[in-house]
């Protein structure tokens, strides 16, 4: 029924212990003159290979043996007695992610254009980066190494990318064979440890939705509390990513999937207490269906995944309201300006801030920016560019203009296609700001009046 590539496990070179990036002035590591570009190589003779290791392997320890190679060459033994809760001071460089081998058919990083920044090219596939930033893996290549790691440093929880249960199925999905796809024994070990688990199903029309999706929902089930929740995501396609085997997701898709999942989540909450398998937002927009309410996501476990996003926005929007009309705004006549956006949240933004202006007489718009730079059905406003932006400039109106903080990197105001914020400026006739909800809702009682400079900084 399905045909699949084997591909070899993807390997990398890289150098023995863990670079310092900074030394805090007047830290333990500044006393111990540390200085950029020196690289732990062992703590108490353990190796040292990223920051996630010294960090576990000095966590707790008063008398600590330090390898340190200098950014000369030279080799020093640091013997240290310190404080058990005394810090280094110490930044490090970032972790290279280990690097997935499969060949999923669903790839984002296969549907970006040859333009695209690098780094969107890179398929991560790593344990650590799960625990620290919630990245997904898949687990078909993790090595006894890491699998050792996960469970001795306690990198609890993973987040799992498993489609499906149907061994076939998700072989055909992941692009290698049914060997690998077979996760069952890696994730009970982990289980069994106490490592607990977040799975993820991106859910592709007439290969792992309707029967597969509700198997692959309760056999997940069967292993909470320690499985703790699933997100169900749908299929991104962009105009770069054309595969026949993939079918776009359409609104009677999207329509059908509630109707089918909602008698599941039904049976789940008398069972589980929980929801536990949960819909992304971008399947209810599509639907044009309500999003649940509050009570329905429990504690928000996968929100970062765009589970409850709109729920949470809107009841955070509600207690804005609530609070400006207990202390109204100093001058709401300033408040004339354009928010950007994705076309799939625009209606649901234009909503909430018609509200605002009939109540607060404030006057903001939206402009439902296409996104032109990954075309088909993107339409998720993190992934707009600055030349989209760029393109529905002309559509604003007022005295200033705001782009979602999603759109630029999270450590510099730099955008997909590479435009860097400050460039967008320039092609705006209005001061313009990156703003998530909070920074927007502490604005409303500014007067949105600071110069270039610091907007540049406050996106930065």
């Amino acid at each position: 029924m399905y045909e699949f590539a084997v591909t070899p496990a993807v390997t990398q070179i890289r150098r023995r212990g863990v670079e310092i990036a900074d030394v805090t002035a007047g830290s333990l590591g500044a006393e111990l003159e540390l200085e950029p570009g020196d690289r732990i190589m062992r703590v108490n003779g353990r190796t040292v290979r990223d920051y996630l290791d010294f960090r576990f392997q000095a966590s707790g320890e008063t008398d600590l043996v330090i390898d340190i190679r200098k950014r000369t060459g030279e080799d020093w033994e640091l013997n240290i007695e310190r404080d058990e809760a005394e810090d280094f001071g110490l930044s490090f460089e970032q972790i290279v992610p280990r690097q997935c081998a499969n060949e999923c058919l669903f790839c984002f990083c296969k549907g970006n254009p040859e333009t695209a920044r690098p780094s969107l090219f890179v398929r991560d596939e790593d344990v650590r980066l799960s625990f620290l930033y919630g990245n997904y893996t898949t687990l078909t290549s993790i090595s006894e190494d890491e699998m050792r790691r996960v469970i001795e440093q306690r990198l609890s929880p993973q987040y799992v990318s498993v489609h499906a249960t149907d061994l076939e199925v998700r072989a055909y999905l992941l692009g290698v064979d049914k060997a690998r796809a077979d996760i069952t024994a890696k994730m009970r070990q982990m289980l069994d440890a106490g490592i607990e688990i977040h799975a993820q199903v991106v859910l592709c029309p007439e290969i792992n939705d309707s029967e597969i999706l509700r198997r692959t929902i309760y056999d997940l089930a069967e292993l909470h509390p320690r499985v703790r929740s699933v997100a169900i995501v749908p299929l991104g396609l962009t105009r770069y990513l054309n595969d026949a085997r993939l079918t776009p997701v359409t609104a009677e898709f999207c329509r059908r999937t509630i109707s089918e999942v909602s008698l599941i989540q039904d049976d789940l909450r008398a069972r589980l207490g929980t929801t536990f398998a949960f819909l992304g937002d971008e399947i209810y927009l599509r639907a044009g269906r309500p999003v649940p309410a509050r009570k329905h996501y429990g504690d928000y476990p996968q929100i970062e995944d765009g589970i409850g996003m709109v729920r949470s926005f809107a009841n955070d929007f509600a207690l804005l309201m609530r609070r400006l009309e207990r202390r109204p705004l100093r001058n709401p006549e300033k408040l004339f300006g354009t928010i950007m956006t994705g076309t799939l949240f625009a209606p649901v933004l234009r909503r909430h801030l018609e509200r605002m202006n009939r109540q607060l007489h404030t006057r903001l718009q939206v402009v439902a920016v296409e996104n032109e730079y990954f075309g088909g059905d993107v339409s998720v406003a993190g992934l707009l560019t600055g030349g989209d932006f760029s393109l529905a400039s002309e559509q604003v109106l007022g005295e200033f203009a705001i782009i979602p903080r999603a759109a630029l990197k999270s450590d510099e105001p730099v955008m997909l296609d590479g435009m860097r914020f400050e460039e967008l400026q320039e092609e705006f006739d209005v001061p313009l700001y990156a703003h998530d909800f909070a920074s927007f809702a502490s604005a409303l009682d500014s007067e949105l009046g600071r110069t270039r400079e610091e907007v540049i900084g406050e996106a930065a």
